[in-house]
């Protein structure tokens, strides 16, 4: 084929993709000169992706499949703003050789690999017997074209117990299961089945033996058009929830110089086997001293950015250069290993409610600026909306330092220095999780998360004597900001009162708590808080996103965000949520118990699992709802009879819509 209708210079670059990667690859692009395409559902016209592009077209409405994923529309999207070049980002259609060759076939440049290298590489199975002939060391396992069910349950047992049941088209986790016993085998083919069709349109498996406390290890390569192929060291991306990737670091931990290059050496052979072109990564499993290939991603990764800070190299402008059919601009030899970097993904979820998605207004985004080796790659900003159509990932924090110990200390605080409120983030699991000891000692496999959960997510602290008056220092600091809309007023100096001494009283709760009390003395004379008797000193000054507090002569900053009568702080004793009650009463309490079993967040019903007027066990699963692409079980909240089911399967339902009746058994 002639190259230079694969790789040639262009001018114009359209983004196939949202949120995060979207604006990493628009940022590089603008900064080479190119001029910037966005695409957006009606979801996101709005989004920050949509605002830092040049241009950007309406793809259509919110559910991927008629937007994000409509290769047509893609299509005459790069038509209509004369785009020569597009780049796929990650997810969606970046590894979709039909939307490579669309592309081709348009007369555009798809920054990544051709579509014979995606066919070549994407499938599981069909790599893996690439591999095998390639020499690469593989896990051993069922790779073969025959799907049912009773092959893939004789393949299971000649592998042994445990396996790993995985879509051949997948990825990120999804079509994905460890099977321990051949009686799970059966449910859990079907159930893996059903999200990889639903995910990649693609539902054949594999069969793999699991890796006990296994290590995920991978290898950033590139390649030019010219049969240049480089490797860019390793990343350790052991850290993981539901096979999704949540701390990454490079290089890894784990390998010594020799291992390094034993993995690098074997990556350079996997890629080289399919004379590959672009940004990929070859993906290993390591269970302490051998590695194993698990497959290879053709498009770029969540987490390139670790590599980019240990090398000095923009991975999207190594892209675009090599869609413009230049030459690497470096030789194997040349690319050094430079410190360590940590990069953790900041996602839109709960992690004590089992890590539920969360939608919503961001109404408070405070992340740190990047500055001594911090860097924030993000995809939303204050007062965008997280929908429930796609991933929840809002950004991802990425520290570097000369040394491991170092930049986990940099990520560290980084985290604990951001606030993003009106939504549920995962930062403060994020921050618990870097700090945890065996992290810091390397000490981890893929099922830490898992085993660690309970200490990860724990209750909510207390709030002390310092959160209480930081509690009514918020309200008085926010009232006083209130009163600066009239420069004359008096009441611009805290405290001020015509003449005498004043009281006032403030009461908080912490869920369905006691109230906690707290008296304000101020008028003449210095201001006091009285809590339990107990009378402080104490003094505010503003400062941006917060105030410092003086507490009896010791001065703390506090991050402050007030919603109504709901608080939020962030002390050196933690982060802590505050409902300030009514002092002219008016309070309501929330009725909707955990007993209701009703959709989380908006999704589509892809699985009945109990009948009317079956007897439940208490967490007896009873529905399976697909919600921002992951699916979630709804169990029973306590024994009882299931009195009746409200939805069926392919139903889409919208959040708190109740879904089935349990009828308690009264025991």
């Amino acid at each position: 084929m002639d190259r230079s209708k694969l790789y040639r210079r262009f001018r114009t670059l359209l983004i196939a993709n949202r949120g995060e990667i979207a604006c990493r690859v628009i940022r590089t692009a603008r900064a080479m000169g190119l001029h910037t395409v966005a695409v957006y559902s009606e979801a996101d016209r709005d989004a920050m992706h949509v605002a830092l592009a040049d241009e950007a077209v309406l793809l259509g409405p919110a559910r991927a499949r008629d937007s994000y994923l409509n290769v047509e529309r893609l299509i005459e999207a790069a038509r209509k703003t004369g785009a020569e070049a597009v780049h796929p980002g990650y997810g969606f259609l970046s590894e979709n050789a039909e939307f490579a060759q669309a592309c081709l076939d348009a007369g555009l440049v798809f920054v990544g690999p051709t579509a014979e290298m995606m066919t070549a590489m994407g499938s599981k199975s069909g790599s893996k017997a690439l591999m095998e002939k390639a020499g690469v060391p593989l896990v051993p396992g069922y790779h073969g074209e025959a799907q049912d069910e009773a092959m893939l349950a004789k393949a299971a047992d000649k592998v042994g117990f445990p396996v790993l049941v995985k879509a051949s088209a997948g990825g990120g986790g999804r079509g994905m299961r460890i099977v321990r016993t051949a009686a799970e085998l059966g449910p859990a083919i079907v159930s893996a089945k059903r999200e990889a069709k639903a995910a990649f349109g693609d539902d054949r498996m594999l069969i793999e033996k699991y890796v006990d406390n296994p290590r995920h290890i991978e290898v950033q390569v590139i390649g030019d058009s010219h049969g240049n192929l480089l490797s860019l060291f390793e990343r350790e991306c052991t850290l993981q929830r539901r096979h999704q990737k949540v701390i990454e670091e490079a290089p890894s931990p784990t390998l010594n110089a020799a291992q390094r290059e034993t993995v690098c050496a074997a990556a350079r052979k996997a890629a080289g086997a399919v004379n590959y072109v672009g940004a990929g990564t070859i993906e290993f499993v390591s269970d302490g001293k051998d590695v194993f290939f698990i497959e290879m991603n053709t498009r770029l990764q969540v987490e390139h950015p670790v590599t980019e800070l240990i090398t000095g190299i923009d991975l999207v402008e190594w892209q675009l250069r090599v869609a413009f059919g230049e030459k690497l601009p470096l030789r194997q030899d040349e690319i050094r290993l430079n410190g360590h970097a940590v990069e953790a993904r900041v996602y839109a979820e709960n992690p004590t409610k089992n890590f539920m998605p969360s939608v919503g207004k961001i109404s408070t985004w405070r992340l740190p600026a990047e500055t001594g080796g911090l860097r924030v790659d993000a995809g939303y900003r204050e007062g965008d909306s997280v929908s429930p159509y796609y991933d929840a990932m809002l950004a991802k924090m990425i520290a570097w330092a000369p040394t491991r110990d170092v930049a986990i200390e940099r990520l560290n605080r980084g985290l604990e220095d951001s606030d993003v409120r009106g939504i549920v983030t995962n930062i403060p699991f994020l921050s618990g999780l870097v700090t945890h000891p065996k992290v810091r000692a390397n000490a981890i496999d893929t099922g830490f998360i898992e085993r660690e959960l309970a200490a990860l997510t724990p209750a909510a602290s207390a709030p002390g004597e310092l959160e209480l008056c930081a509690a009514v220092a918020a309200i008085v600091s926010d009232e006083r900001t209130a009163a600066q809309a009239d420069a004359n007023s008096p009441w611009q100096t805290f405290g001020w009162m015509p003449v005498g001494r004043r009281q006032r009283s403030f009461a908080f709760r912490v869920g369905h708590g006691p109230e906690l009390e707290v008296t304000l003395n101020y008028g003449s004379g210095p201001s006091t808080l009285v809590i339990d008797e107990r009378e402080l000193g104490f003094a505010i000054t503003p400062r941006d996103g917060g105030f410092d507090l003086t507490l009896d002569g010791v001065k703390s900053q506090v991050a402050a965000v007030i919603d109504g009568h709901e608080l939020y702080l962030r002390t050196r004793n933690g982060r802590f949520d505050l409902h300030w009650v009514d002092p002219f009463g008016g309070e309501t309490e929330e009725q909707a118990g955990e007993d209701k079993i009703a959709a989380p967040l908006p999704g589509t019903v892809v699985a009945v699992l109990a009948e009317e007027g079956a007897k439940l066990e208490k967490g007896a699963p009873i529905l399976t709802l697909e919600v921002m692409k992951m699916e979630q079980t709804l169990r029973a909240p306590y024994a009882g009879v299931l009195k009746s089911i409200k939805c069926k399967v392919g139903d889409i339902v919208q959040e708190g819509v109740e879904l089935a009746v349990v009828e308690p058994s009264g025991e």
